[in-house]
């Protein structure tokens, strides 16, 4: 190691200011009128009857098409219960279901994603019948461009070692990219396939894919227009209570004035709230965002604090600190971080008043343990810059899933989540299972790439993109190469750990899955929460303009 070259250099990172100035931003939508609460609960009887009606009949194949449309336009929420009851009942009862008949390429494709989206591991081998002889797929498949795109889509859930659907995916791709600029293929189809192939909706944030498909299927002559308009009046209601949230939180946020005590942090107030929502945005979940938000806000203060801002002596006050966790440990600190630690120290004692009268208390005991463990692994990353060390790939890819909050950020959502989220979901969580490992080292591969020229410039301890370059002598394109293998190896792993029997509720394992495909999204070409400006679009989408009836 050399010798120690930054004890008095504090590497301001100069961040943009906060893009979102007021909370009336988040509150333009008019109130819900009674006959609106009237029109929506008569729809959602007419869709619960469908699902009924669908199910009486003993028709599987409806059955499965209707739950993936209430799926693909966001209101599968409201019947989490009957289509579980349902999924399980024709997997028992059809288990050939796919291979059944004589059913298109688009069906099969489809029963086969709608089962392994829901944890059923459906065989690959049902896509066996259309390949030719000599183990290509069918020229004749080129033309069904709908079963093209339902077969592309089933490919991104597969597992290791799933050698026909890898084949698929080099098959549709190839062929739908030249069907995309065909001149007589339409412009909504075009661009169907255009942000298919750019974004697979299975790797996509659930919430945007899915008003995607509403813009979509608004368009297709086969639409529901009774499905139609109680998806977009769903949103819309959902819409109004992710403003409320945002619009407290924003309160909340100005009181701290946090921003500016800590004038060198992201004053990123609105897209940690995204980053919440995106995780889990349905009503159910509103703790879970609300706590989200507050302690990754203080957490962001803590993260900038370490890589922007603090010297090494006071770094290692803090760590000491934490460590203890004890106000009066706030002695030892340099006056600018005092309020941050009561800050902290505060809301966790909030949290556990709140948790006890529950019975849940212990959540608050894993998630404090585990931030422990999350600013000794920052403190580490200070050591490394501070003595210019560049660690090995994988010791600091080990180091950065911790700073990455791959076991905390699950802890803090899972406080809010109530029932489902046990002490045996904690106890699971504090093994590193392998869904949380490989979602966030996505988010790691892919932030960490698109970001680390920025940091290097302002100085900071050397990235994973660093890391990899020297102990393999790659050049950044192929690098970058490297990593798009480690991302598509990660998601087969995700998807292996989502299937049946899961060792903890499947609705806890898509918060973390859900990591993955923020990271396949925010940090797609720049880091979206460090620039706002990259998600801007989509806070106005959720959060400001309601969908036109």
């Amino acid at each position: 190691m050399s010798s120690k070259v930054h004890e008095n250099r504090r590497s301001l990172a100069n961040f943009r200011p906060t893009i979102w100035k007021d909370t009336c931003d988040f509150m333009s939508s008019p109130k819900l009128e009674p006959e609106d609460d009237r029109l929506f609960e008569e729809l959602k009887d007419q869709v619960k009857e469908m699902l009924s009606t669908a199910s009486s009949v003993d028709n599987p194949i409806g059955e499965v098409i209707l739950i993936n449309s209430l799926c693909r336009l966001g209101v599968s929420h409201h019947f989490e219960t009957d289509i579980e009851e349902r999924l399980d009942h024709i997997f028992d009862a059809h288990p050939d279901l796919a291979a059944e008949n004589d059913y298109d390429l688009y069906t099969v494709a489809l029963i086969f994603r709608i089962f392994r989206q829901h944890g059923f591991k459906m065989s690959c081998d049902v896509f066996n019948k259309y390949k030719e002889s000599n183990g290509k797929f069918k020229e004749s498949l080129i033309s069904d461009v709908r079963g093209m795109l339902s077969l592309y889509e089933a490919t991104q859930l597969r597992v290791h070692e799933e050698d026909i659907l890898e084949e698929a995916l080099t098959f549709t791709t190839a062929h739908l990219k030249k069907i995309s600029l065909a001149p007589n293929t339409s412009s909504q189809l075009t661009k169907h396939i255009t942000e298919a192939l750019e974004q697979p909706f299975h790797t996509g944030v659930p919430r945007l894919e899915e008003l995607k498909y509403i813009s979509f299927y608004e368009n297709e002559e086969s639409r529901n227009d009774t499905l139609l308009k109680f998806a977009k009046m769903d949103f819309n209601r959902v819409q109004l209570l992710h403003k409320q949230e945002l619009s407290y939180l924003t309160s909340w946020w100005k009181d701290l004035n946090f921003a500016s005590t800590y004038f060198y942090m992201r004053d990123r107030l609105v897209e940690m709230y995204l980053w919440s929502y995106a995780q889990s945005y349905e009503p159910c979940y509103s703790r879970a965002r609300v706590i989200f938000t507050k302690f990754f806000m203080l957490q962001m203060a803590i993260d900038d604090t370490y890589d922007a801002y603090g010297l090494f002596d006071e770094l290692q006050c803090f760590t000491d600190a934490i460590e203890r966790w004890d106000i009066n440990a706030i002695t030892q600190l340099p006056d600018y971080m005092k309020p941050l630690y009561s800050s902290v120290l505060n809301l966790f004692e909030e949290l556990n008043k709140e948790m006890t009268e529950e019975g849940r208390s212990y959540s608050v005991s894993y998630t404090k343990e585990m931030m422990k463990e999350v600013i000794r692994a920052y403190f580490v990353e200070a050591e490394w810059f501070h003595e210019d060390f560049v660690p090995l790939f994988d010791e600091r890819m080990s180091n950065a899933l911790i700073t990455g909050c791959c076991v905390l950020a699950p802890a803090v959502a899972f406080i809010g989540i109530k029932e489902i989220a046990g002490i045996h979901a904690y106890e699971w969580l504090q093994s590193k299972p392998k869904v949380t490992i490989s979602s966030f080292k996505i988010l790691r591969l892919i932030a960490d790439f698109v970001s680390h020229k920025d940091e290097q410039k302002r100085g900071h301890v050397a990235s994973v993109v660093e890391s990899y370059m020297k102990e393999y002598g790659t050049s950044r394109t192929e690098t970058a190469e490297r990593f798009k293998v480690m991302v598509t190896n990660s998601w087969k792993d995700i998807n292996e750990e989502c299937m049946r029997p899961t060792i903890v509720p499947l609705q806890l394992i898509n918060v973390i899955v859900n990591v993955a495909r923020i990271a396949e999204v925010f940090y797609k070409e720049v880091d979206g929460v460090t620039n706002p400006e990259y998600v801007k679009d989509y806070v106005k989408k959720l959060f400001v303009d309601p969908l036109p009836l």
